[in-house]
């Protein structure tokens, strides 16, 4: 048996690690907790700061030795006190990007004990967890009837990039902005639309579309051989 905390920096995240990943996993001896980070007073989620993120990875090492502690945060708006988060913008593609973000981040936790550097690997989704929605464009259209005249054009967003964590980080042309701007009626909601395409898209889907996506949940399934 294996525990596993996933930090993560909202609802709709933890809603996901809870009622989409943990089931999958749980069949494997797996079991994954997602949890939030207080930002203030009874509120988790949004505008988190590296400091606060930092004291929460640590704490939460300490708290319990033997579990396995790994991140959910987007790329997209990722405080930019980060570990070399200036160096990481040499890189064009975003995957060597978040690759060179991850490592640091755990190398700086690392720094802090030993045995951290074993039971903590962090996860940055590219750019956004309303990404991997684009990885079957027609399972998020049929929610809403209003929805499905926006299929075409919502596929072609898809289309123009090279995988659905490519879709860019621009304030009018990341993922929720695209999401926003054609899904009107009703309006897209992240935590209630975004778990429901999700479940409905499937997780074979989301890994052979979302190729760091896919790698996490690799080293998610590895700790059954740790």
């Amino acid at each position: 048996m294996m525990r596993v905390y996933v930090i993560c920096e909202g609802q709709t995240e933890e809603t996901f690690i809870r009622d989409v990943l943990a089931p999958i996993l749980a069949h494997q001896k797996i079991f994954l907790t997602a949890r939030g980070i207080n930002t203030s007073k009874g509120h988790k989620g949004g505008a988190l700061t590296y400091e606060r993120v930092k004291r929460f990875v640590i704490n939460s090492l300490k708290e319990d030795q033997n579990t396995i502690i790994t991140t959910f945060f987007d790329l997209y708006a990722l405080d930019n006190h980060f570990p070399d988060f200036q160096q990481s913008y040499k890189f064009t593609d975003v995957y060597q990007k978040v690759a060179a973000l991850e490592q640091a981040f755990k190398t700086d936790i690392a720094q802090n004990h030993p045995s951290f550097n074993e039971r903590f690997f962090p996860y940055i989704q590219p750019y956004e967890f309303e990404g991997l929605l684009f990885s079957a464009i027609e399972k998020l259209t049929e929610l809403e009837a209003d929805w499905k005249k926006t299929t075409a054009d919502l596929q072609a967003i898809r289309d123009n990039a090279q995988t659905p964590e490519h879709i860019n980080d621009g304030f009018e042309t990341k993922p929720s902005a695209r999401l926003k701007q054609h899904l009107r009626n009703p309006k897209y909601d992240k935590v209630l639309h975004g778990i429901i395409a999700i479940e409905n898209i499937g997780i074979d889907k989301l890994l052979n579309e979302c190729q760091h996506f896919a790698k996490w949940y690799q080293q998610l399934n590895d700790l059954t051989t740790c």
